[in-house]
C-alpha cells in the first residue's frame, strides 16, 4: 500500500504576484497615485516591493486598508503579519514580509514623501 499524503495546513493556491493583486485591490476602491517601488535590487533592504497609496480621507484610508486585507485573504489566502496606524490613518501600513503597503492621506504623503527615500529603486506610477 502507498503513503498517504497528510495535509497539515490549507495549501496556498495562489500563484500570481502578490504585490498586483494589491495594486489592483487599491484602484478598485479608487486610490489615488498607487506606486509600485521594487526594491528586489537594492542591498541590504528587507523588502521586496513597497506599494505605496494615497486615499482623500480617513475614511478613504481605513477602506483602502481593509479591502486589501479582504482580498489578500479571499484571492491568496495571506494576512499580513502587520497593520499599524488604522485608527488615526493618516498613515497605515500592512506588512505582508515581502512586500509592504503604505496608504496614506495626502499631507503625511507629501511630509514623508517616501518614494524619495527610493529613488535609487525602480519606481512604477500607475
Amino acid at each position: 500500500m502507498g503513503k498517504r499524503k497528510v495535509a497539515t495546513k490549507k495549501e496556498n493556491l495562489f500563484q500570481g504576484d502578490l504585490s498586483e493583486l494589491i495594486v489592483q485591490a487599491l484602484l478598485e476602491k479608487m486610490g489615488v497615485d498607487v506606486t509600485v517601488i521594487n526594491l528586489k535590487k537594492i542591498n541590504h533592504v528587507y523588502f521586496d516591493k513597497f506599494v505605496v497609496c494615497t486615499g482623500t480621507s480617513k475614511v478613504h484610508v481605513q477602506t483602502l486598508c481593509d479591502y486589501v486585507q479582504e482580498v489578500t485573504k479571499r484571492e491568496a489566502g495571506i494576512n499580513p503579519i502587520f497593520v499599524e496606524g488604522v485608527a488615526n490613518g493618516e498613515w497605515v501600513l500592512l506588512d505582508y514580509f515581502d512586500i509592504v503597503v503604505h496608504i496614506f492621506q495626502p499631507e503625511a504623503r507629501e511630509f514623508y514623501q517616501i518614494e524619495s527615500l527610493w529613488n535609487d529603486a525602480e519606481i512604477t506610477h500607475l
